[in-house]
């Protein structure tokens, strides 16, 4: 059996033009094809899918799996994993990297998440969930301190509201389960407490048997600098970060014993088997680790600052933790590798990533602005740039030429290693700063505060 793999790619944004470049760097690639060639970045590195990519018509993109000799197929965000793609494409000879439905609902359903961890004694946030919108004002309104407010389905990322008062709280509550602001995933919400700490992401290769950790990683949710404005779905990262200085193997340990052990547990007694990555969006608290969330794929630029790190090869990796159909030996690589045998390694140094967003994000992005800048960004020493929401615009009649432009909320990542933290943010500010559109929303402390040093403008 050959020792190249046909690679099916599943999603369109920035972590999946990650992997798509991760990818095209291993020799155990074949050809790669991918769902979204509309993003620019994936299109240069891949063949795009010639059929419809949807969960209605999936047996279209069965054929083209066996046309086309598809040994793995990676699917990267999470709405077609909680809507069983993994589970469909599964055949003898093909493995998929990413959890079945069932354990999927991990991220897709925060509500009977919850109701897990709270089973398995899993640390986290004490809360309720309602369906009922009088019910969910009564308990808040009873409350001394406004509660975090969080859409029980999928939400991109942006399900979640911190308010700052009761008022804004019970705001929070009718934009989501009366005016669907955030669509059916809204329909349920989870009311919980706010708790104090450092936020940090452990994510997790799993097997069905082994964990594997990889590097943790620290996110900045809000939108503005020192953590002000809304949620959003991430405005950059760094890695390693996150944790308390000093401790770092300890807590790692304390996380993977008390926080990720105890879930897969659980999820075993529920009959259900998980493999792909396992996200733990976590809270340091005075108490130790606590779950805010779980997310069932590659956070989204976690996984950026971590494919500009990873040094083995990502398709061994994938094809160790992916899920093969039951009773089958393995996928196009059988007999494989088991991810306990892996040797993992990783750049020394940090990454940084800095997210360039449209304005008008997250509520109401502008699409079709002029980007400029972004080749000789990447020239820069050390720099990536992944494409999340950008797409080429044909000339109009009359003019020249055409050109990128935005086309989402999060338009661009600039990515950078260096030897330190502090190299690794100047280098991606560095770049940041050349890349122009209009109206261009960027934070400026990603990562200042673990670097000790000042702010970049």
């Amino acid at each position: 059996m050959s020792d190249r793999v046909n690679v099916l790619l599943i999603g369109g944004g920035g972590r999946e033009h990650a992997l798509a470049w991760k990818m095209s760097q291993s020799p155990r690639l074949g050809r790669l094809f991918a769902s979204d060639p509309q993003n620019p970045g994936i299109a240069s590195l891949a063949t795009p899918v010639d059929v419809p990519v949807n969960m209605r018509e999936i047996y279209r993109l069965q054929i083209f799996c066996e046309k086309n000799n598809i040994g793995l197929v990676v699917i990267g965000p999470e709405e077609p994993l909680a809507a069983g793609m993994a589970d469909a494409l599964l055949a003898p000879g093909r493995s998929v990297f990413g959890p079945i439905a069932a354990a999927a609902r991990l991220e897709g359903d925060k509500a009977w998440c919850k109701q897990l961890l709270r089973g398995a004694s899993v640390p986290i946030a004490e809360g309720r969930s309602f369906s009922d919108f009088t019910a969910a004002k009564t308990y808040v309104e009873t409350r001394e301190e406004p509660p975090v407010v969080k859409a029980s389905g999928l939400c991109k990322g942006k399900g979640v509201i911190v308010p700052s008062s009761i008022d804004e709280a019970v705001a929070a509550l009718d934009r989501m389960m009366n005016r669907l602001e955030f669509g059916e995933a809204g329909r349920t919400v989870v009311v919980e407490e706010r708790l104090e700490g450092s936020e940090v992401s452990v994510l997790a290769l799993v097997d069905g048997r082994n964990i594997y950790l990889l590097e943790p990683c620290q996110d900045h949710k809000r939108l503005g600098d020192h953590d002000t404005g809304p949620n959003t779905g991430g405005m950059g990262v760094f890695c390693p970060g996150g944790l308390v200085e000093g401790r770092d193997d300890a807590l790692l340990a304390q996380i993977q014993s008390e926080v990720l052990v105890p879930t897969l547990d659980a999820l075993r007694r529920e009959g259900i088997e998980y493999r792909g990555v396992m996200y733990a969006g976590l809270m340091l608290t005075p108490a130790g680790p606590k779950v805010l969330e779980y997310n069932c794929r590659f956070g989204d630029p976690e996984c950026q600052a971590l494919m500009m790190r990873l040094e083995s090869d990502v398709i061994e990796l994938m094809l160790a933790t992916a899920g093969t159909p039951p009773g089958s030996a393995g996928g196009a690589a059988s007999p494989r590798v088991r991810l306990d045998e892996i040797d993992v390694r990783w750049r020394p140094g940090a990454s940084c990533v800095v997210v360039l967003a449209a304005p008008g994000y997250p509520d109401k992005p502008c699409a079709g602005l002029p980007i400029t800048g972004v080749d000789q960004a990447a020239r820069l020493p050390g720099v990536q740039v992944f494409h999340a929401g950008t797409r080429i615009e044909a000339a109009s009649a009359g003019e020249a030429n055409g050109g990128l432009v935005t086309a989402g909320g999060r338009v661009l990542n600039v990515c950078a290693v260096g030897d330190t933290l502090a190299q690794a943010r100047e280098r991606a500010y560095a770049a940041a700063r050349l890349i122009h559109f209009e109206g261009k929303q960027m934070r400026t402390d990603i990562g200042a505060a673990a670097a000790r040093v000042p702010t970049l403008r």
